[in-house]
């Protein structure tokens, strides 16, 4: 078992460079499915979740060469399965993202249902209405995705999602760039991995309008042709830095962003007393005073992400006053909340809704990381804490950031990594 410990009560100083987008690289690699010929993908974050979606297309019939650290070359053209296996595929929720490549590749897939974190139920309906628009059959069946076009061809639609869906966005975008005629996609999602992956298909052949807004419109085009295409900067990441340091105390830069994608962590921490400077692809992140309260409600894109739910609230546990925590997309974001409080952490929950007592100062303790945010928020809390924090299944945690070990130590925090041998820990557990 891995832990990481952290010996909390020192502010951050340095700088940290941000890796390839998590959210953006699990889909534009298995839209290399659709590709007909070579794609170089560069600034791939080193993750486990990636590295797991390219084990799925290696089991496909994928061929992939590593150029450098991070960047690949991805061939799809020898695939012949549209059947995923169900053991590696319940590992990970970006799996949904290859029954949009499959199906549009050869109208026909078998994917099971996504895995990953539990944040609540991940109803797959509008991607089901999307497939079905444009005359696909699609069933769940043994824990299976089930997809096939009826008639043998796909043909553009027009889908309108009853609600906001990055998944069903990006799946029917996918579906759609090899699909016959025009598919116009009403109510959609706008994130910037949304805007990155049509950027990707773009620049591969496709032809897709609109991403970013809420109507997106995708001609059908007969091949997309190989190239070259490197994945934005994480944004997710890049704000979980933010909150290390606003939590911590300090002085960073932030270096190789996107900053108008991270506006809307950017004001909510500036509401809080921190100050952030724009630096052209850097952010200057400083906190000496004290933290005051907010309120954060996480909503689609632009509005403050659901990703950065758990982070923000270790800020806030340290902020003077009260604040209300409103999470306004998943049902099942606050299972952190008992090992905040483990830590001293004031915190009541009730639905989706968190209110915080911020407290004068936390102190480490034994945590277990439930899940991906979750795990950022933990290491976020225990920097700030005093004395040492423990957080054990740590596995969540480096399924979305890339050596978050190595980047906090560049930054002067005191945390490094523990492995006891499973055979010690089975007698420690028992």
């Amino acid at each position: 078992m891995t832990k990481y410990i952290i010996r909390g009560g020192q502010p951050l100083y340095g700088e940290v460079e941000i890796s390839g987008a998590k959210n953006a690289a699990v889909a534009i690699i298995p839209a290399t499915l659709l590709v007909d010929g070579v794609c170089r993908i560069e600034n791939v974050p080193q993750i486990s979740d990636v590295t797991l979606i390219l084990t799925i297309l290696k089991d496909l019939g994928a061929e992939i060469r590593t150029v450098n650290r991070t960047t690949l070359d991805i061939d799809c053209s020898k695939v012949r399965k549209q059947h995923v296996a169900y053991d590696l595929a319940r590992q990970i929720r970006a799996s949904y993202y290859l029954v949009g490549s499959l199906l549009g590749r050869f109208g026909e897939a078998e994917v099971p249902l996504p895995g990953g974190c539990d944040l609540g139920t991940r109803p797959i309906d509008q991607h089901q209405k999307g497939f079905a628009a444009m005359g696909a059959d699609v069933q769940v069946q043994n824990g299976y995705i089930m997809a096939k076009a009826k008639s043998g061809d796909l043909k553009g639609a027009h889908v309108y999602f009853d609600v906001v869906s990055v998944g069903a966005t990006m799946n029917v975008m996918l579906t759609a760039s090899l699909a016959k005629g025009m598919t116009v996609i009403e109510n959609a999602a706008k994130e910037p991995h949304i805007v990155d992956l049509a950027n990707f298909l773009n620049s591969m052949g496709a032809n897709i309008m609109g991403a970013g807004t809420d109507v997106i419109k995708i001609r059908g085009v007969e091949r997309l042709s190989g190239g070259s295409y490197s994945i934005i900067p994480d944004q997710i990441e890049a704000g979980t830095y933010m909150a290390a340091v606003s939590a911590a105390g300090g002085e960073i830069r932030v270096k190789n962003i996107i900053p108008k994608h991270l506006d809307c962590i950017t004001a909510k921490l500036e509401e809080m007393g921190v100050e952030i400077i724009e630096d052209g692809d850097s952010l200057i992140v400083r906190r000496f005073g004290s933290l005051m309260k907010a309120n954060v409600k996480t909503s689609p894109y632009p509005g403050f992400p659901t990703d950065m739910q758990p982070q923000i609230a270790a800020v806030l546990c340290l902020a003077k006053g009260t604040s209300i925590l409103t999470e306004g997309v998943w049902d099942n974001r606050y299972r952190y909340a008992d090992e905040f409080r483990r830590m001293g952490a004031n915190i009541l929950v009730d639905g989706k809704l968190a209110v915080i007592e911020g407290v004068e100062r936390l102190t480490g303790a034994p945590v277990s990381a439930c899940d991906l945010r979750a795990g950022a928020g933990m290491i976020i809390a225990g920097l700030a804490a005093d004395g040492i924090t423990e957080i054990d299944q740590v596995y969540h945690i480096e399924r979305g950031y890339e050596e978050i070990v190595s980047k906090l130590i560049q930054l002067g925090a005191n945390i490094h990594v523990e492995t006891m041998p499973e055979d010690d820990w089975h007698v420690s557990a028992g």
